[in-house]
C-alpha cells in the first residue's frame, strides 16, 4: 500500500539505523527495500540527498538495488537530486543507471549534466543507443519531442496477427506500454493504430491493415508541450504518437507523462497568476536567494504602480476635505473593484489555458461578462447602501452606490479584457495576474470614486 508521511519517516529512520551498524545487513535492507514501491524510496531517498551527512546512505541504498531498480528510483527524483547523486558515481555506474532508464528520463538526466560529462559517456555507448540518446536530447525544452520516448512497440505494415503477436512478445521488456500499438510502413510513417486487445482477439492469419484505426490522432514534434498534454485528456488516450515533418513516427507521450506537464503548466500559470517567476524546483527546496529573486520584482514594480493611487487622493483633497466620511469607504471600495477584477482575469486565463476561450470569442463573453458584473455591481451597491446612509445620509449613500457599480463593472471589464490584449501582443495571459489587475483598479477606482463624489457632492 502506498506510505503517508508517518511511514516514510519511519522507513527512513529503520533504513539509517541498519546502515548505522558496524557491519549493516545487506539482506535485511535488501528485503525492505524490495517490499517498498519506487517512489516511496525516491521519496525517502530525495530527504537523504537534501542532508549532505545523510548523502553517502542514500548512496549506499542505491547500490544494493539492482541496476534496474536503481534506474526505476532515480527517475522519481527531482532534477537538482538526480545530479547530486551522477556527482558521485563513476561513469561506468551511471552508464548503467542510463541503458535501464526510461529512454524519456535518460534524455533529460543527459541534459542535466556537464558538456564534459556528456562527451564521456557517449564515447562508451552503442552506436543505436548513442543515436538515440543525442535525438532525444535535441529537441527543444517545452516541446512534444522533449518529453515523448522512443520505448514503443511498432508493427510493419502487412505483418500477419501472429506476426504482430510475435513482435510484441519481442518488444514488450523495454516498451513504455503495450497497450496501444502502431503500425508503420515502409519509410517509417505512421499510418495506424490498435490496441492490444484488438490484437488478440483477432484471427491469426488477418492482415493487421484490415483491423488497425486507420484515423490516428498524433502531434508534431515540436509542437508545445501544453497542447499535447490537452490532446491526451481530450481523447483520453494512453500515449500520443509523435511524429517529424515527413510523418514518420518518433516517439510517443505516455499518459502520465502528459499528466506531469499538465501538472507543472498549471503550477507555472498559478505562480504567474500571483505576480511569481517560476520556480526552478519545489517551493521547499528552491534556494532563498531564488525565491527572493523570482518575488521581488513585480512587488517593486506594483509600489510604483500604486503611486497613481496616491497621486488621485492628492488631486482630490478639496472634496476629501468637504466629506471626510468618504474615506470611510474607500478602502471597501477599491477593495471590491479589485476582487471583482481579479475573478475575471483568473477565469479568463483559466479557460484560455485549458482551451475553453479564444480571442475569437471576446465579444460575446464582453456581453456576458457586461450582464454578469452589473448585476454583481447593483447587488453589493445595495448591500452597502444602508452602511452609507448611516455614516453620511442619502446623498453618500447614493455616492457610494454609483460608486460601487461603476467600480465593479470597470474592475470586472479590464479583468476580463486583460488577458486578451496580453494574448494579442503575444504575451503570456496569466501575467495578467491577481496583483496587477488590483493595483491597476486601485489607481482607477481612487478616480472614479471621487470623481463621482465630487459631482454629485458639489
Amino acid at each position: 500500500m502506498a506510505l503517508n508521511d508517518e511511514s516514510l519517516q519511519e522507513l527512513k529512520a529503520e533504513l539509517l539505523d541498519e546502515l548505522a551498524k558496524e557491519v549493516p545487513s545487506k539482506s535485511v535492507l535488501s528485503l525492505r527495500l524490495a517490499e517498498t514501491r519506487s517512489a516511496d524510496i525516491g521519496e525517502v531517498l530525495e530527504e537523504m540527498i537534501e542532508d549532505d551527512e545523510e548523502l553517502p546512505a542514500a548512496l549506499a541504498l542505491l547500490d544494493i538495488l539492482s541496476a534496474e531498480r536503481a534506474a526505476n528510483v532515480l527517475g522519481y527524483l527531482p532534477g537538482e537530486s538526480q545530479l547530486e547523486v551522477v556527482g558521485e558515481l563513476n561513469d561506468s555506474q551511471v552508464l548503467k543507471l542510463l541503458e535501464e532508464m526510461g529512454s524519456d528520463e535518460r534524455a533529460d538526466l543527459f541534459n542535466l549534466l556537464s558538456e564534459d560529462r556528456r562527451e564521456a559517456l557517449l564515447r562508451r555507448m552503442a552506436h543505436r543507443e548513442r543515436e538515440d540518446l543525442k535525438r532525444l536530447a535535441s529537441y527543444e525544452e517545452g516541446t512534444a519531442g522533449a518529453i515523448m520516448t522512443s520505448d514503443y512497440v511498432s508493427i510493419a505494415s502487412g505483418m500477419t496477427v501472429s506476426q504482430a503477436m510475435m513482435r510484441v512478445r519481442q518488444t514488450a521488456p523495454d516498451a513504455e506500454t503495450v497497450y496501444q500499438l502502431y503500425i508503420l510502413d515502409s519509410d517509417g510513417q505512421l499510418i495506424g493504430t490498435m490496441s492490444l486487445r484488438q490484437l488478440m482477439v483477432a484471427r491469426p492469419g488477418a492482415i493487421v491493415d484490415d483491423i488497425m484505426i486507420k484515423d490516428v490522432i498524433s502531434t508534431r514534434v515540436d509542437n508545445a508541450q501544453e497542447d499535447v498534454a490537452r490532446i491526451v485528456a481530450k481523447y483520453d488516450l494512453l500515449a500520443l504518437p509523435v511524429i517529424d515533418a515527413e510523418d514518420r513516427m518518433v516517439g510517443i507521450v505516455t499518459h502520465d507523462d502528459a499528466m506531469d506537464v499538465a501538472e507543472s503548466e498549471a503550477t507555472e500559470d498559478f505562480h504567474k497568476g500571483m505576480s511569481i517567476g517560476q520556480l526552478e524546483d519545489g517551493v521547499s527546496r528552491v534556494p532563498l536567494w531564488s525565491l527572493y529573486r523570482k518575488r521581488v520584482f513585480w512587488l517593486v514594480l506594483l509600489v510604483f504602480a500604486n503611486l497613481f493611487s496616491g497621486a488621485g487622493i492628492a488631486y482630490f483633497e478639496e472634496t476629501i476635505a468637504a466629506q471626510v466620511a468618504l474615506v470611510f469607504f474607500l478602502p471597501l471600495l477599491i477593495g471590491s473593484g479589485g476582487n471583482a477584477g481579479a475573478q475575471a482575469a483568473t477565469l479568463m486565463v483559466r479557460g484560455m489555458a485549458t482551451g475553453d476561450v479564444g480571442v475569437k470569442d471576446w465579444g460575446k463573453l464582453l456581453g456576458r461578462e457586461l450582464l454578469v458584473a452589473g448585476s454583481l455591481g447593483i447587488t453589493m451597491a445595495i448591500a452597502v447602501t444602508p452602511i452609507g446612509i448611516m455614516r453620511g445620509g442619502e446623498a453618500l449613500a447614493m455616492v457610494v452606490a454609483f460608486s460601487m457599480v461603476t467600480i465593479v463593472l470597470f474592475g470586472s471589464l479590464l479583468g476580463m479584457c486583460l488577458p486578451f490584449v496580453l494574448e494579442r501582443f503575444k504575451v503570456d495571459p496569466a501575467t495578467a495576474s491577481a496583483p496587477l489587475v488590483t493595483t491597476l483598479i486601485d489607481a482607477s477606482g481612487v478616480v472614479i470614486y471621487f470623481s463621482i463624489a465630487t459631482l454629485l457632492l458639489s
